[in-house]
């Protein structure tokens, strides 16, 4: 693999893992907002902004917030454990997409938790203790760059590209256009 594609492959991969990870959050206050009887007004996923969902009544905002970075955590996890090992370069890439999800999320709580905002605002604000967050951003974080480290040092990233072959390169790139191409078409700013 030359490095303009090796080069494509990584901006494909990261990019990939950054959308998904947030409708993959999205996703979980959305099933906490059905499964406690609120009423979800909007998800916002556009590539253009962070992303977020209005739910409104929302009658458990605990249960709600909270199931964004779990869900967000979790389905990336069992994603990975579903994927057969015989499929090599896909399990590769569902770890280190499991990896992110835990680093972001973990991240974004951990962090948070001290700004007072987002997420970690309506955490504050209806109870969950301090430590609480800060447990889970510190596990989840911990956990995400475990997951990175079994997979392999920095320095044979050079050597792993080459396994690559450009079919995956432009079908993950493909993948990347689709999905943004819907977010702009389908979620509001």
């Amino acid at each position: 693999m030359n490095r303009t594609h090796s080069l494509l492959f990584i901006i494909g991969v990261l990019s990939l893992s950054w959308f998904l990870m947030m409708a993959l959050h999205e996703f979980g206050h959305v099933v906490g907002a059905i499964a406690t009887g609120g009423v979800v007004e909007r998800v916002v996923l556009h590539p253009l902004t962070i992303s977020r969902t209005d739910v409104s009544p929302n009658p458990n905002p605990l249960v709600v917030v909270w199931l964004g970075p779990l869900l967000g955590c979790l389905v990336p996890l069992l994603f990975c454990w579903a994927v057969p090992p015989q499929f090599s370069t896909l399990k590769k890439l569902a770890l280190f997409f499991a990896g992110f999800c835990l680093i972001a999320n973990g991240a974004y709580i951990a962090i948070g938790a001290f700004d007072n905002v987002g997420d970690c605002a309506t955490m504050l604000k209806h109870g969950s203790p301090l430590w609480t967050l800060l447990v889970f951003g510190g596990v989840a974080a911990t956990a995400g760059f475990y997951i990175w480290h079994r997979l392999g040092s920095i320095k044979d990233l050079p050597k792993a590209l080459t396994k690559i072959d450009h079919k995956t390169t432009w079908a993950l790139l493909a993948l990347l256009v689709i999905l943004i191409g819907c977010e702009f078409i389908l979620s509001p700013m």
